[in-house]
């Protein structure tokens, strides 16, 4: 079991800058070839508030961030995440970033304290495209590594990924409290080391809807 605790607004701001200043060397840097927004998304949402670090552990802040490509012109998946990739790898370590995962569904980057090997908090960039579904839904897919073929390709997002409206009605009828609990709860007891806070955030959610909606 660990113990995570929630990080105040006034702790994260200084992080969210440097996220956002790396953010914006790399908008320019790849304008050539398209162009980008990003958002921060789970637990990283503004109206959340829900970052979490582990007290008096080796793993610090965890953000959340959306990248969403213009595709009109056509880029590859492969093309448009290595592009994303160089550019965070080429500008990561001006802002102390010393260490930048290729995963699954994320690119990661890490400030690390390598003399007690202590991560002092890390940023998960996913690479996303919203479009509107056959039900007139929005819906949204994601690039994924297949790391065993080395090759990238859109993939949907799952049913529980969809969880906005779900976090509306928890707080409509007085059970954010709950759901904050719960999630610190999630994170205490997860053993899974490939398991993304964005991923616990929508498993708490859709389980406490579930509990409480029915």
């Amino acid at each position: 079991m660990y113990d995570y605790r929630y990080v105040t607004k006034n702790e994260a701001k200084p992080y969210k800058e440097k996220i956002i200043e790396l953010l914006n060397l790399i908008q320019d840097e790849v304008r050539d070839q398209f162009t980008f927004k990003y958002t921060p998304v789970g637990s990283s949402s503004p109206n959340r508030n829900m970052i979490t670090c582990l007290t008096n552990g080796n793993i610090g802040f965890d953000f959340d961030y959306n990248i969403e490509p213009n595709l009109s012109d056509g880029n590859s998946p492969d093309k448009v995440r290595k592009v994303i990739y160089d550019g965070l790898k080429k500008y990561a370590l001006r802002f102390g970033y010393t260490k930048v995962e290729n995963s699954t569904s994320v690119i990661t980057i890490k400030v690390i304290e390598h003399r007690r090997k202590r991560i002092l908090y890390s940023c998960d960039f996913a690479i996303v495209h919203n479009y509107e579904g056959d039900d007139g839904t929005i819906k949204q897919e994601y690039i994924r590594f297949n790391k065993e073929h080395q090759t990238y390709s859109w993939q949907d997002r799952g049913k529980g990924f969809y969880i906005e409206h779900k976090i509306e009605w928890l707080k409509k009828n007085g059970y954010w409290n709950d759901l904050r609990c719960y999630y610190i709860e999630k994170k205490n007891y997860n053993e899974d080391p490939n398991k993304h806070s964005r991923s616990l955030l929508a498993e708490a959610v859709n389980e406490r809807y579930h509990k409480y909606h029915g």
